[in-house]
């Protein structure tokens, strides 16, 4: 017990000895020495005043972690922490050579102590930090002799990767060179993401998450890394990969030492390699780890293929799941299994996989003297071989792979193609399924064509016995309507709740296809008291279905502007797309002359009803706007890229925004949109239809439209949600500028805060820069399509804070409409509506 409180003792003495020496600690210095030890309040500086070292705290954070960071850069960047796990409490701590062992520890007042390094056997070290961003412990205590390095920082990375340092397995010591996420932005502690070598020796790196691998950059080949390529470029970074007795390991560096660049792994686990930017005092994201679309690790096990489209796991061809009572309940983590085994022979076979990454772990024989065909031969008669492939981009050498496959993810990318190892009986077995299939779709054909005359027969006998019945009877535009849709026909046309339009040819779809008498009791005969507002289809109210749902009902008017082929082109299209960003529509009504439609109800109504009200803007906070900017954005991504059609909307306003209950945006009003070909970039109509004020030059004047039409309606919504100003009514008479041409103007002069909504306030609580969101929205209207960034484009920066974006040129429709006066050439105005009434048809030049 003694023994013990005599430690303790020992530990304040020292502790307090050390404090009074810090006395002496008042310049700048590049070295911790035992006689000159570094307290919370000051720090090292590296010789050339590249890197800075001391006690901070991070984000939110109390607590205090000795760190090195970038002194030239003006956002203190953390690249390295020595106590990563064991914080000090207080601000009262020391940096500081241990007299007794010569090791660098951190001592604090109340007695804490925590070694940072063990490896030193002598006791007269001091420690140095290097322009590198490296801090040594070397023998002795000179300043001025570097000594023997006994222990380096670069050989234990936290979560940055700087130029110079390590990555890899050290044979000798049998030491990792790795990285782990900080488990928060507050918490610096190794988080469940960690960056790693191949640990079967391949040049290649694998991101883990909780030691399961879900993600490969996949093999080196000396200049580029085979599956993202877009990682290295040869002018800036200079990798290398080193292999022999000693260790294997990847290093690199810079070829222009001027440029400051690390790269991070970021708490989410993504890797992303940045590059300060001096100029606008701001990292600008040079190359980020694409997001793996099955986010779960090794989502789908092994051998399961993870398609990005749908995020859904499904088993490769020849394999079954390992459990199909978990694999069915939503555990895929087991994956698949073979269905028959190898025979190893000519017997077996290989299934070609084109566009296929994968993160497993397989051991990979590389030998670049085989051809394709040696490579195969080899695979045939190995049953340990799972896959072949060609060993370089240029198709050649072989690749021999023994292991297994994980998370395989069908991306369409530039990779060889994998050829995977299957029991010839797998194609036998599909030869022979064909064949049987073959047959009893042959006997079903015999039996059903027999049956057809059978009732063709009957048909026919019905059908004439009617057409006497109901001779001279035309056939009614709702007969009409309901065929086109995709309707069997049936003359019964009271129909209720669950019936359904049939499917009929390409056009069939599933939708409740309600009666108007259900209509009208869900809307209390249409009351004034449930309107909920006025379009330019017609009039919208709210509604209660008889199961108590809440809908909006909107029903077109026979005034309407937008007439029976927006209706139809609604139902149509609509019914076909599932997005959390788009309006859900849940049945529509053709009776008589009445043509409605159902949708499921948003209670925050459409956004221009509170963005351009001075009371109910003030309900839109900036996180707020946030969120329903990236809401539209995701929307419109959906819409052209990423779901069954191929959708341009052609009529994106605030008045086409609906909010629901937690102000999510959802996109609606699709009458006017049109499907494009997945190889078809642009389009031209004589029929222009849209809104003044957020439709393209390209499109307004020549009648061409394409994605880039969506993407300048976007931009224009944009920079009203920053303003609270309508495009279309806002006009600076000083400049005769219309909303375009004021943020514009601002933007160049440096003023953009003058844009920003009154009602917002103060908005740095956020931490997002408005600024960046104007300078977005200018991207997104400048006059020439080309110019404009894709929705793709928009969505990364808005989800990369840290990427630079490019400086806009002058909008389109610089002028507000007195200044286009006497200036016709420009744009037809006359058929556009002094609203936010859609235009129907504008004749094109």
């Amino acid at each position: 017990m003694m023994e013990s409180n005599s430690g303790k003792l020992f530990i304040v003495l020292s502790f307090s000895i050390f404090y009074c020496l810090c006395i002496r600690f008042s310049h700048a210095t590049d070295t911790i020495t035992q006689d000159q030890p570094l307290p919370d309040g000051k720090t090292l500086i590296s010789a050339g005043e590249v890197f800075e070292l001391g006690f901070f705290s991070p984000g939110k954070s109390k607590n205090r972690y000795v760190g090195i960071w970038y002194k030239k850069v003006t956002n203190q960047t953390v690249v390295w922490v020595a106590n990563r796990k064991n914080p000090v409490l207080h601000s009262s701590g020391v940096l500081t050579i241990n007299s007794n062992n010569g090791n660098l520890m951190i001592l604090d007042e109340i007695g804490g102590n925590f070694m940072v390094t063990s490896d030193s056997a002598t006791n007269q070290t001091s420690a140095r930090l290097l322009d590198s961003g490296n801090l040594i412990l070397i023998e002795g205590n000179s300043t001025n002799d570097e000594g023997r390095v006994i222990w380096q920082s670069f050989d234990y990375p936290t979560h940055t990767y700087l130029a110079g340092m390590k990555l890899g397995v050290n044979r000798t010591s049998g030491r990792n060179w790795f990285f782990a996420s900080w488990i928060s932005e507050d918490d610096p502690a190794p988080g469940d993401y960690t960056f790693v070598i191949d640990s079967n020796g391949l040049p290649q790196f694998f991101i883990q998450r909780k030691r399961q691998n879900y993600w490969s950059s996949g093999t080196w080949n000396g200049e580029v890394f085979s599956l993202i390529s877009g990682m290295i470029r040869s002018t800036i970074f200079n990798y290398s990969y080193i292999s022999n007795e000693d260790g294997a390991y990847f290093i690199y560096s810079l070829y222009d030492k001027t440029i400051i660049s690390i790269m991070v792994m970021d708490v989410s686990g993504q890797l992303k390699q940045l590059i300060w930017q001096e100029n606008s005092q701001s990292w600008n994201l040079f190359w980020s780890q694409p997001r793996v679309a099955c986010d779960v690790y090794a989502a789908c096990g092994a051998y399961g293929i993870c398609d990005d489209s749908t995020s859904l796991c499904k088993c490769l061809h020849g394999f079954e799941p390992y459990s199909r009572g978990e694999w069915d309940a939503g555990d895929k983590s087991k994956g698949c299994v073979r269905r028959i085994e190898l025979k190893c022979g000519n017997q077996d076979g290989f299934l070609r996989l084109s566009g296929m990454m994968f993160s497993g772990n397989p051991r990979v024989l590389k030998n670049s003297s085989l051809s394709l065909e040696d490579c195969e031969f080899e695979c045939r008669r190995n049953c340990s071989c799972i896959a072949y492939a060609s060993a370089h981009d240029n198709r050649t050498g072989c690749s021999l792979l023994d292991g297994e496959l994980l998370n395989i993810r069908d991306t369409s990318s530039n990779v060889p193609d994998l050829y995977v190892h299957l029991s010839a009986s797998e194609f036998e077995n599909n030869t022979s399924s064909d064949r049987g299939k073959k047959k009893r779709k042959q006997v079903i054909s015999a039996l059903t064509i027999s049956l057809s005359i059978l009732l063709l027969g009957s048909f026919m006998c019905c059908f004439c016995m009617r057409k006497l019945m109901h001779k001279g009877k035309r056939e009614t535009s709702q007969e009409v309507l309901l065929r086109e849709l995709g309707d069997d026909g049936s003359d019964d046309r009271e129909l209720m709740n669950a019936n359904r339009l049939r499917e009929g040819g390409r056009k069939g779809l599933e939708l409740p296809l309600y009666s108007f008498a259900s209509i009208v009791a869900a809307t209390d005969n249409f009351s004034p008291t449930n309107k909920l507002g006025q379009g330019g289809f017609g009039p919208v109210y709210k509604g209660r279905l008889s199961e108590g749902q809440e809908i909006a009902v909107k029903r077109l008017s026979r005034s309407s502007g937008q007439g029976l082929e927006e209706f139809k082109n609604e139902i149509l299209l609509i019914a076909k797309l599932q997005h959390m960003n788009l309006v859900r529509l849940l049945g529509c009504c053709i009776e008589g002359e009445e043509k409605i439609l159902l949708y499921e109800y948003m209670p925050n109504k459409s956004l221009d009803f509170l963005l351009f009200d001075p009371t109910q803007g003030k309900l839109l906070d900036w996180g707020k706007r946030i969120h329903i900017i990236d809401g539209i954005a995701q929307g419109l991504l959906y819409l052209h890229k990423y779901s069954r059609l191929r959708v341009i909307h052609r009529d994106l306003k605030a008045s086409n925004i609906l909010l629901d209950g937690e102000m999510s945006p959802k996109i609606s009003d699709f009458g006017m949109a049109r499907i494009f070909g997945r190889n078809e970039s642009e389009a031209n109509t004589n029929r222009i239809v849209g809104t003044y004020g957020y439709m393209s030059p390209e499109y307004a004047m020549e009648g061409l439209f394409s994605e880039k039409s969506d993407v300048f309606s976007f931009g224009v919504l944009l920079l009203e949600i920053v303003s609270g100003k309508k495009n279309t009514s806002f006009y600076h008479s000083d400049m005769s500028l219309n909303l375009l041409g004021y943020a514009w103007e601002l933007w160049k002069d440096g003023r953009v805060s003058e844009l920003m909504d009154p009602t917002l306030g103060d908005t740095t609580s956020t931490g997002c820069d408005i600024s960046r969101f104007i300078q977005m929205g200018l991207l997104c209207v400048q006059e020439s399509a080309r110019d404009r960034p894709t929705m793709s484009g928009v969505v990364s920066m808005l989800s990369n804070e840290m990427a630079m974006l490019a400086n806009p040129k002058r909008p389109a429709f610089f002028l507000g409409r007195r200044g286009l006066e006497g200036n016709s050439s420009k744009i037809r105005t006359e058929n556009c509506s002094n609203n936010d009434v859609t235009i129907s048809v504008i004749e094109a030049r």
